[in-house]
């Protein structure tokens, strides 16, 4: 199966790493990169559209028919912030994106880097985890092909990435004791990457997809 992606959140860390990814696949065919800013990524898989306003897409839709894959890598931090800026940020930016490629590829996987502990039930004390949980929740309820929701722990860098967050840079060294000592919560960005790319050509009987689970889908032939 030739994948045919979009990817957002490719000038943070999580995207840049999945995007890396993707243009080193034989099965991805080209990519769609979405965002506010340029990646700064030349490749010729590579097809960059910029958005001033992810809440409307309308002048875009034309370009983002024709895709058969979404890496949904965009994301921010709780800390700091309002459950009310949050839940937009994480909820309702979200949800416009996948509600406008549902009507316009229902064909498509859709995959959504969520988080570990995040709240399925919607109801538990942790704002981020809740938020995320809804988000997660509603995603699935979307006409999609497919949605998958992967929850990452711990993701140690892709050496040679430009957009590693500076505490990630710090902690590197303890990446071999990390895994060793919680190999439930310890992931590498290529894995991460790998596991959605063979979930989205392979398909995986769990749509919500735990650290475990996407060990062993990158592993996957």
């Amino acid at each position: 199966m030739k994948i045919k992606a979009i990817i957002t959140g490719a000038t943070g860390m999580v995207g840049e790493g999945v995007l890396h990814e993707c243009l080193q696949h034989a099965n991805v065919e080209n990519v769609l990169v979405i965002g506010r800013k340029t990646c700064g990524v030349t490749h010729p898989k590579l097809t960059e559209l910029l958005v001033p306003d992810f809440y409307d897409l309308s002048t875009v839709e034309n370009q983002l028919v024709g895709y058969n894959a979404c890496f949904f890598c965009s994301g921010i931090s709780s800390l700091g912030m309002s459950e009310s800026d949050f839940y937009k940020i994480t909820y309702t930016l979200t949800m416009n994106v996948a509600q406008t490629l549902s009507r316009l590829n229902p064909d498509m996987t859709f995959c959504y880097v969520s988080g570990s502990g995040t709240d399925s039930t919607e109801k538990g004390r942790t704002m981020w985890a809740r938020v995320k949980g809804k988000t997660e929740n509603d995603l699935m309820k979307l006409p999609f092909k497919q949605v998958y929701n992967f929850r990452p722990g711990y993701i140690h860098p892709t050496d040679g990435l430009k957009n590693t967050l500076s505490a990630y840079k710090y902690l590197s060294w303890l990446y071999p004791a990390f895994r060793a000592l919680f190999p439930g919560f310890v992931i590498t960005l290529r894995q991460l990457g790998q596991a959605m790319i063979n979930t989205v050509g392979n398909g995986n009987h769990k749509m919500v997809v735990e650290v475990k689970d996407i060990v062993a889908l990158a592993n996957r032939p």
